[in-house]
Formats: structure tokens, C-alpha cells, sequence
């Protein structure tokens, strides 16, 4: 099977993807969760007149300088003043209370000057001045989050405001996950000497969650065709199995011979991309099948750029592009016939933030791509890139966040 470009590939994998079933969830849980449906306002926000200040609700009109007005109430947020104003009065009225019938502005409290119920004006105020007009920051009916929109700090408190208290969201998506190889230990165990510590398992889950998804651990298993299917079958309800490991040529690499013979239908494998080649898809049965490369940061870029999309289009979300563009700080060679993922770090370079790569850009080095920033793309057959030459950059901090 040749190799195909990441973009085929994506495409080929998210064909025919659809959103799952909802959940309804009360607001608090809901950070991470994906918005199954448009969310409107309930109410208008603010929904009434609202002093932006503390001060005097007062008839602009009557606000020479100098002018004394006659104090006959008081107005608290939750607390209004049930009267109307008239010419040369006014009401002591604070942050967020309804402003009372009659006035049309709030003289601050620092323009002013109380001696007992009367009030000096020391500067004049206009007409509307820091008067929060109702719905001044939405209306009820208004669409203000839509299906597809991942629920953060801000959407929090936007739905909270508009008075849901419950709301609907894509239902997650299950992703199990299987590491292979002899050469694998879980992380706390003591390694052989031949042995190495599992990190990709832990890797894929923790991203798992982040996206949104379920992440059921099927743990380590040796490089067996029979032991790879026995643990594959605690995937059987999964929506997305990932197996990491095993996927290449070697005598090793078992898992599309040990899946075939359970109904594996390989879609594609061997993507143009590096890190990354030896990237596998397929379906068995409704469950769809993501190979992933062994070494660490293979497996992890390979997760970003296939997996994480995955996860997101079976929840419907919306906004999932991860690029950026910033300038190189250095110039870089011309690139060959795969896509290439360089680990870089962000530099200030004359007040501009621009990407530098990492001297050493082995799949097997974490330490490096934990103190890296960045990863800059690089289409295949791109010619050499000059210092400041704009390039595609996903940004780490947020992509494995």
C-alpha cells in the first residue's frame, strides 16, 4: 500500500462521521463537553436600566455645576426605588441597581458632594452616562452559543447568565486504548533489563479527556497474535480503538494479521508524514481502528493530527482547526516527500514572536518535546525557508494542554 498525504488520509477518516447520541447535564459539569444543540437567552441581560457606577440617579438636565439637588430615596442592586423622580431630585443608587423612573443619568459619587439630603453637583453629567440600557449585553431569544461549541470558563458563565442551568451535549465518545509490546512495562512496574516504561498509554488518555472523550485503558499487552485479539475485545463497544505499536513491517508488528482475522477492514496505512509513518485506519465492525507508531512523539503527533479530529467530529465540535502562522527565526532546508512535524520553541525575535527548531528531532525524545513549544508543519516537496518566512505552527500548550 503506497503512502497518502495527511490530508487524504483525514479526510478519508472522517468520512462519514456523525455526531453521537446527548446527554442532558447540569451546567456545572459540563466544562469540556461539546454543545448538542444552539443555547439562547432565556432573559435579557441586563433586564432593566442598570447603574454601571455608585452615585445619584439624577435628570441630566438639573446637573449644573453647582446646582443642589434634593435626595428622596435609595437604590440597591436587588433593592429598586419605587418612585418617580422629579425636577431637582435625585436617589443614592450603587453598581447594578435598577435605575429609578425619571432619571436619565448617574452622577458618580466622586462628582458629588452630600451634606445630609442634599447633594452639590461638582460636575455636570450628560444624558445616558453610565446608564447600562436593558439587554445592553443580550436579548432573550438571542442564539448566543452554538451546537458544536465546547463548554469553557467563558461559555460557563455566558449560559449561567441566560439562566440555564442544564443543557444538552454530544454524548462522549469511548476511546480504548491498546499499547503492544514485548518490550513494555506499566508506568511503577520494575522494567527487565531489556525492558522500557509504558508512556504512550497514559499519553493518548490523558489527550483522550482533553478532548472530550472517555478513555478506557486496555493496558499493555505482549506481542502475541491471540493475546492482541483477547485484548482487543474490551474494545467491542468502543467507538474509537487505539492500538499503539505493532503496525509497521517488522516480524513483530502484529496487529493489522491479528485484527484482520476479526473483521479489520484497513481503510489506509502508511501516511506521507514524519514522525509518523507507519499510521494505520480501519473499521472492525462500528468501531473504528487508529494505528499509532510506537515511539512517543510519534504516537502523540499522530494523535494530534488524526485522533484529536476524530474525537471532535463524533461530538459535533466546532472550531477544531489548531494551526497558527508566526515567522522562522532560522532558515530551514527544503523538505522531501513527507509532511514533516518539527518540535520548535517560541523566541522573541525584535518584540515578534517567532518559532525556532530543536536541535534534536528524534521520535523517541520526550524530555525534548516537553520543553518544545511548538510544531511547525511543513508540506512535502516545501522548497528552503528563510528566516522570517511565515510558516503553519501548532502550538503545544494548547494542542496537549
Amino acid at each position: 500500500m503506497s503512502l497518502i498525504s495527511v490530508e487524504d488520509a483525514v479526510a478519508r477518516m472522517l468520512a462519514g462521521v456523525t455526531r453521537r447520541g446527548e446527554d442532558t447535564v447540569p451546567l456545572a459539569k459540563a466544562r469540556g463537553r461539546v454543545l448538542a444543540c444552539d443555547l439562547s437567552a432565556k432573559r435579557n441581560q441586563p433586564p432593566f436600566r442598570a447603574s454601571a457606577m455608585d452615585g445619584y440617579a439624577v435628570r441630566a438636565e438639573d446637573t449644573a455645576a453647582g446646582a443642589v439637588l434634593r435626595q428622596i430615596g435609595e437604590a440597591r442592586a436587588g433593592s429598586h426605588f419605587s418612585g418617580t423622580i422629579g425636577t431637582g431630585e435625585t436617589v443614592r443608587i450603587f453598581t447594578g441597581a435598577p435605575v429609578p423612573a425619571g432619571a436619565n443619568a448617574i452622577l458618580i459619587q466622586e462628582n458629588a458632594r452630600a451634606d445630609g439630603e442634599c447633594i452639590e453637583v461638582l460636575e455636570p453629567v450628560a444624558a445616558g452616562r453610565h446608564i447600562r440600557a436593558a439587554a445592553f449585553d443580550f436579548r432573550e431569544g438571542e442564539t448566543l452559543l452554538p451546537a458544536g461549541r465546547r463548554i469553557g470558563t467563558r461559555e460557563t458563565a455566558l449560559a449561567a447568565a441566560m439562566n440555564h442551568a442544564v443543557i444538552a451535549v454530544a454524548q462522549r465518545p469511548i476511546v480504548a486504548i491498546l499499547s503492544t509490546g514485548d518490550e513494555l512495562v506499566e508506568p511503577g512496574e520494575e522494567p527487565g533489563p531489556d525492558q522500557i516504561v509504558s508512556s504512550n498509554g497514559m499519553a493518548i488518555a490523558a489527550m483522550v479527556a482533553a478532548c472530550g472523550g472517555v478513555a478506557r485503558d486496555l493496558g499493555v499487552v505482549i506481542d502475541d497474535k491471540q493475546a492482541i485479539v483477547d485484548a482487543a475485545a474490551g474494545a467491542k463497544d468502543a467507538d474509537i480503538l487505539v492500538v499503539i505499536g505493532g503496525a509497521s513491517v517488522g516480524d513483530h508488528d502484529l496487529v493489522q494479521p491479528a485484527l484482520s482475522e476479526k473483521g479489520l477492514k484497513v481503510d489506509f496505512w502508511r501516511v506521507a508524514m514524519r514522525p509518523g509513518k507507519p499510521v494505520m485506519f480501519g473499521t472492525l465492525g462500528r468501531t473504528r481502528v487508529l494505528g499509532l507508531p510506537g515511539n512517543p512523539v510519534s504516537a502523540l503527533i499522530c494523535a494530534l493530527v488524526f485522533l484529536k479530529p476524530l474525537i471532535a467530529a463524533m461530538q459535533g465540535a466546532e472550531g477544531t482547526e489548531q494551526t497558527r502562522l508566526l515567522p522562522l527565526a532560522a532558515a530551514l532546508p527544503e523538505v522531501g516527500d513527507r509532511q514533516q512535524y518539527l518540535r520548535a520553541r517560541f523566541i522573541d525575535c525584535l518584540g515578534r514572536t517567532a518559532v525556532t527548531v530543536a536541535d534534536d528531532q528524534d521520535s523517541s525524545l520526550l524530555a525534548t518535546l516537553a520543553r518544545c513549544d511548538a510544531l511547525i508543519i511543513r508540506p512535502p516537496f516545501a522548497p528552503e525557508a528563510k528566516a522570517g518566512d511565515v510558516v503553519s505552527v501548532i502550538d503545544l500548550a494548547q494542542a496537549l494542554s
